[in-house]
């Protein structure tokens, strides 16, 4: 069977593996498996009678992952949302775990691999989605919101303050057709920029990161998910979430906040912290 190439080289590994404090007869979830750089290790301290869960919205990176931890036997696959997790754990009838993992945001291979239309370099399908069998995709969220919604969503999701500008002239655009690729929007986007204001990195990074945000519904969930998380923990347990922009950062935070004030905080809980 082929398998595509899904290297992961994980950040914060060795602050990841402390944090979790494994158990050799644990339980364990890794919430984004991806190509499992952080289950592998996880994977390598746990025992017979320890169990990893590696939950992934991508075929791809569980196939990956399938392949990257064919050694271990105790590892349960599934096709899934992070933000689903209690009913995971239900349907598989765990109530509650040692420890819990969540790497957020877009992985390395879902960039590199241009043809899924996260990248702004090149000429690619506008797709952008992490689990490529929802309806929804970029050039739908760019040929059918409003300008309004576009605009909302490219400031809030991408903190770009040519938000209105580009909302604007995608709309003008698509007037005379479909926005197919990601080539078409990158030029939007640089033509709504003054070039004055384009020495900040690649001016489509931030309506890139806004839109990819909206498809996957990446935010909306997240805060209740960390509570979700923490809900899911044996005492003792540990729950390990690494953001790596401010928006993310920010909802985990404040839940874990809002946790600690409710007195609802029945384990240790340790935030990992990467802003790129």
């Amino acid at each position: 069977m082929f398998v595509l190439e899904f290297n992961h080289k994980p950040v914060l590994l060795k602050e990841c593996i402390e944090g979790l404090n494994i158990k050799p007869d644990g339980i364990y979830v890794d919430g984004t498996l991806g190509g499992a750089g952080h289950s592998r290790v996880i994977a390598s301290k746990l025992s017979d009678n320890g169990l990893l869960i590696g939950i992934d919205r991508d075929l791809d990176a569980l196939e990956a992952a399938k392949s990257n931890l064919k050694q271990y036997k105790n590892v349960k696959y599934i096709h899934g949302n992070h933000d689903d997790i209690k009913d995971i754990l239900s349907n598989l009838g765990i109530d509650q775990v040692d420890g819990i993992l969540l790497d957020l945001g877009v992985s390395s291979f879902q960039l590199d691999e241009k043809s899924r239309g996260f990248s702004y370099i090149g000429e690619n399908e506008l797709d952008m989605r992490m689990d490529k069998t929802q309806e929804l995709t970029a050039k739908v969220v760019v040929n059918s919101y409003t300008e309004d919604e576009l605009a909302n969503i490219i400031y809030e999701y991408g903190e770009e303050h040519f938000s209105k500008n580009i909302a604007k002239n995608i709309c003008k655009y698509r007037e005379k057709k479909l926005i197919e690729t990601t080539g078409e929007l990158v030029r939007i986007i640089e033509n709504s920029i003054p070039k004055a204001k384009q020495k900040d990195g690649h001016p489509a990074k931030r309506t890139f990161q806004a839109i990819r945000i909206e498809v996957n519904n990446e935010l909306k969930p997240l805060y209740d998910t960390v509570k979700v998380s923490i809900d899911c923990l044996k005492k003792g347990g540990r729950l390990c979430i690494i953001t790596f922009h401010s928006l993310e950062d920010r909802v985990v935070k404040q839940a874990y906040i809002d946790a600690v004030r409710q007195m609802y905080m029945p384990t240790r809980f340790t935030i990992l912290h990467m802003q790129l």
